[in-house]
């Protein structure tokens, strides 16, 4: 009988994992990641206890190994104590009276991808303050305007944007903004230099007193992001909600040992939450460069033995594109982390450079909600779990393209779509799920919220991604609603570039929108404008115009000259119609001119577009 007994246990041991296996064939990777959910869970809360900021999880990691390489930027290696030092020495002058930066105030940073600011980033946290990180490339107007929108009190600037500054300096000073060049001087008058008084500094550790009132629920930064408004929103970021990001790399199994190469900006989301928190959380060396190169990436991945890159799709394209080499599978990259990767760039990838694991992500900066693609699953940009919808409710819903708004039944609530249909991603805002909001924009964070969604009362967060989710969980990006296109890991605001083009004085109306290009991922900028009457289309103006006032992956490739613009009953501008005719000259009749960096806007000639969509001119 107790032989009967255990053989029956053995075959059950046997059977049970097999039943279970034939019914979803993932379902040990699901539980396996379902333990790292939970490890992260029990992390959070440990580390929230501790100390309710990034600063907390640094100093940890400087006290565990404080000769360990934390940075190596330009061959130069900084370990974590003196990351610690430097960063101790900014502290103290931005909290001496000189400057008197004090904890809950906003210090905008205006650097690069620099050393210098991941030093400011951890001064800033360690004085309790909040850093807006300003977008290296704007200028003029935008960058006011992202300077008014979190009340910033002090500018920090690199000493090679100060001509940037210089061009908007009576406005700052006008509006009481302290300007300060990280270097040893400056000619300019309102412009104060900080690089003598930080040398001088001490390094001594500073006393938590000076953050002492900093919560979870604190502002620790303001990232901008791209909208139908035409400038920029600063999405609100919690410590909170920094310190949830910072354990992606857990849950992508970045071991400790890992060495990461980072090259996106540190002004957005990506390199600033999974890669510079990321890697601050793990405790890890960062290879930072100043910005992408296809020419070095493979050969600084095998002169520093890194392990782990981030990527957006468009760089995956951009090494898939370069000529195959001998070495291409020399290097010990294991994984590459991050998000926007097409399909068949994925595989081409895969085949080309080894076994490196893709973990495709997704998310948004001010969301949330985020998928992780911990299977691996070609094309997928996530997988649902059941813990991850237990605590963050979502759902996908029907969404009208047309009339850009979400299908309510009679009832009035949304209608959510089978498995394997396209819906609109809505998540559930809640205590565990919280959305922040943009800073000083209250119209826009309203327009983000949905309520009585799926039951009278309920409010959830408009992603304003159209996803699918097929019949084995995996998730797949399909569209953005809205006026925003992505184009070379950039969100581009069509208004914005509409506002720019309605400054050249040949131009009455603009219609700003994205058109795809063979081979390439994203939405390229074109635009359509109706000119002023009895005047010519002026290319050269034009071409100044928008190379002096908008970054590169902003200013339109193509310019389509329409005589009326087609708009709705309401005066709302059509653009579906003209994403699809695109920039073929073949089909439209109107003049098209094409941006050549080198001439500027030219007439576009159907050569020209061939050897766009061939591949014979890279975009």
């Amino acid at each position: 009988m107790l032989i009967f007994i255990i053989v029956n246990i053995l075959a059950g041991l046997v059977i049970v994992p097999l039943f279970l296996y034939l019914r979803n064939p993932y379902v040990f990777k699901d539980l396996h990641y379902a333990c790292r959910l939970i490890r992260a869970g029990f992390r959070m809360h440990s580390k929230i206890k501790s100390c309710p900021s990034m600063v907390g999880s640094f100093l940890e990691k400087v006290d565990a190994h404080p000769n360990k390489p934390f940075v190596v930027f330009e061959d130069t290696s900084y370990t974590y104590r003196q990351a610690d030092g430097r960063s101790n020495r900014i502290a103290r002058v931005l909290s001496s009276s000189h400057v008197g930066v004090k904890e809950g105030d906003t210090v905008a940073l205006f650097l690069g991808n620099e050393p210098l600011y991941v030093w400011s980033c951890l001064a800033l946290l360690k004085l309790g303050c909040a850093a807006a990180l300003l977008n290296s490339n704007i200028r003029a107007r935008s960058l006011l305007h992202c300077l008014a929108c979190c009340d910033a009190t002090v500018l920090l600037a690199a000493a090679d944007l100060r001509g940037a500054v210089e061009e908007v300096l009576p406005s700052l000073l006008q509006q009481g903004i302290r300007v300060f060049i990280l270097s040893d001087d400056s000619d300019s008058e309102g412009i104060e230099c900080l690089g003598q008084r930080i040398q001088q500094a001490s390094e001594q550790p500073l006393s938590p007193q000076l953050r002492a009132n900093t919560t979870i629920k604190s502002a620790a930064l303001y990232i901008y992001t791209s909208g139908t408004t035409g400038l920029p929103k600063a999405a609100r970021v919690t410590h909170e909600r920094l310190m949830q990001a910072s354990l992606m790399y857990s849950l992508c199994d970045v071991r400790d040992d890992d060495i990461l190469y980072l090259y996106l900006p540190l002004y957005h989301a990506s390199g600033f939450f999974m890669g510079l928190c990321g890697a601050m959380d793990k405790g890890i060396t960062i290879i930072l460069k100043r910005k992408f190169s296809t020419s070095q990436f493979w050969n600084d991945c095998r002169k520093y033995n890194v392990t782990i890159v981030q990527y957006i799709g468009e760089i995956m394209r951009y090494l898939c594109n370069t000529p195959k080499t001998s070495t291409d599978r020399e290097h010990r990259v294991r994984m590459a982390i991050g998000n926007g990767i097409r399909a068949d760039t994925w595989s081409e990838f895969l085949q080309r450079f080894g076994d490196i694991r893709i973990c495709e992500c997704y998310g948004a900066t001010e969301g949330n909600i985020g998928f992780i693609n911990y299977i691996g699953k070609v094309g997928a940009i996530g997988k649902e779990h059941f813990l991850q919808k237990m605590m963050t409710p979502y759902a996908l819903i029907k969404y009208d393209t047309e009339k850009e708004e979400a299908i309510r039944d009679s009832r009035g609530f949304c209608v959510e779509v089978p498995k394997g249909e396209t819906g609109l991603l809505v998540s559930k805002i809640s205590k565990r799920a919280p959305f922040i909001g943009y800073a000083k924009n209250k119209q826009q964070t309203e327009r983000k919220k949905m309520r009585d969604v799926l039951v009278k009362g309920d409010e959830y967060f408009n992603s304003g991604d159209l996803l699918n989710i097929d019949h084995q969980g995996f998730v797949y990006f399909q569209d953005r609603i809205g006026d925003t296109f992505r184009w070379k890991g950039e969100n581009v605001a069509t208004t914005e570039v509409a506002d720019h083009l309605l400054m050249v004085d040949c131009v009455e109306e603009a219609n700003v929108f994205g058109v795809k290009v063979p081979g390439h991922e994203g939405r390229i900028g074109m635009a359509a404008l109706t000119l002023k009457e009895g005047v010519d289309f002026d290319s050269t103006a034009t071409h100044q115009h928008v190379k002096a006032y908008l970054p590169s992956y902003a200013r339109p490739q193509f310019i389509r000259i329409q005589e009326a613009l087609v708009v709705t009953a309401t005066f709302k501008q059509m653009k579906s119609a003209l994403v699809e005719e695109g920039f073929n000259p073949g089909l439209i009749t109107d003049p098209l001119y094409y941006l050549d960096n080198s001439q500027g806007y030219v007439p576009l000639t159907q050569h020209i577009y061939n050897s766009i969509t061939e591949g014979r001119i890279r975009l």
